[in-house]
């Protein structure tokens, strides 16, 4: 197997921090993905430095190739433990996946990883062995994933959500299994850890009395979404550009009534709108054979913008969810982005001249740029593969 391991998560700051005291590092290699979630103690700043320390060390050995034990025993050579409840002063979940679905984690005082098995339909409790490296226990797990499998790891405030408030002694291990069991099956990565995180929230009635940390990876076959926006800078290139974009596999979107005429020209087909897609806010959609969405330019994507910032700063709330369930061009547009997309490529006419527009637009193709470059940025914040060709 050589599937791609898509990862999402989302943190969640204790209430009145603004600070969260977890942090996550992803690290990407050309045979693996690491991934490491640090529990700093207590809250605010002081968690916040001590986890991000931890995460940072872990990711970066791993990175440039240090053995496992050497990180596991830098990271906890170098961090203190408190000497008032002798205990670490931050703790951490390391996850080593390769590509061919060969998985190595490590857990330092942090919950058992939750493992869900596609062939099963069932989320289990993932247990190792024990190392002591530095008079400190360290649980090694290892395994092999398949396609559709999952491996979700979360902090202390997770488990404990809702103590003492909603629920006697928290939302336990078995509780968040058996949730997860309802979302793995169908939801992505990246909507598997904000769901979990919402109920949280919800568990926590919204003020948060511990920070909160949900990582989840999961093998998965690559999904392409190709967009292409804004005219080359030469004419000229028009017809490589729309060449090198219907070769690309996966789904083919088009941004912009000047990218859209250029692929109709070229490949001599006829877009038709959809009017019943218009909206106050966002202008209608169109359709063209061969082509999955085709979205007017600047305002569509700004708005499909505010939509992504949405799914990334907030919680998995309804209003996010019907937001994303709209029929106009910006949420149909989120919608692939978020849900059925692992990798983006942009096809990018890096053109700020007027070699393709009319006088007075040249401030417009700026702004398109601007968008652009921001949704590039909040979609690898999502966790999605990110590639950009310049024409």
């Amino acid at each position: 197997m050589r599937g791609h391991i898509e990862v999402g998560f989302d943190l969640l700051n204790k209430h009145n921090e603004e600070l969260c005291g977890d942090q996550i590092e992803i690290v990407r290699t050309e045979d693996a993905t690491i991934c490491v979630l640090s529990d700093g103690l207590r809250s605010g700043v002081k968690a916040n430095i001590l986890a991000t320390l931890t995460a940072k060390i872990a990711s970066t050995m791993l990175k440039y190739g240090s053995d496992l034990s050497e990180v596991i025993d830098t990271v906890t050579s170098t961090l203190p433990i408190c000497k008032v409840r002798d205990i670490a002063y931050s703790t951490f979940s390391i996850l080593y996946i390769k590509n061919n679905g060969e998985a190595y984690i490590a857990i330092f005082d942090n919950p058992l990883p939750f493992y869900y098995s596609k062939e099963k339909n069932k989320v289990t409790k993932m247990e190792g062995s024990t190392k002591v490296i530095n008079d400190k226990k360290i649980t090694e797990i290892q395994c092999k994933l398949k396609e559709g499998d999952c491996i979700t790891v979360v902090s202390d405030g997770v488990i404990h959500a809702g103590a003492g408030e909603v629920l006697n002694y928290g939302w336990e291990w078995e509780h968040v299994a058996q949730y997860l069991e309802s979302l793995c099956g169908s939801k992505n990565a990246l909507m598997i850890s904000k769901s979990l995180l919402t109920i949280c929230s919800d568990l926590y009635e919204e003020k948060p009395g511990d920070d909160a940390s949900v990582l989840t990876i999961k093998v998965n076959r690559p999904k392409t979404i190709n967009i292409f926006t804004g005219p080359p800078i030469l004419k000229e290139k028009d017809a490589v550009l729309v060449e090198k974009f219907m070769e690309s596999p996966g789904k083919k979107i088009i941004c912009g009534g000047t990218a859209s005429n250029i692929v109709a020209r070229e490949l001599k087909r006829q877009a038709k709108m959809d009017i019943k897609t218009l909206t106050k806010k966002v202008p209608p959609i169109s359709y063209m054979e061969g082509i999955d969405l085709i979205t007017e330019g600047v305002l569509t994507m700004d708005e499909t913008l505010n939509i992504l910032k949405n799914v990334l700063m907030q919680t998995i709330s309804i209003e996010v969810m019907k937001e994303l369930q709209e029929k106009n061009g910006a949420a149909m547009l989120a919608n692939r982005l978020v849900n059925q997309s692992t990798h983006v490529n942009f096809f990018l006419g890096h053109s700020l001249n007027l070699a393709h527009t009319e006088s007075g637009n040249s401030s417009k193709l700026g702004k398109k740029f601007r968008i652009t470059g921001e949704m590039i940025n909040t979609l690898r914040r999502l966790g999605k593969t990110v590639n950009v060709y310049y024409f």
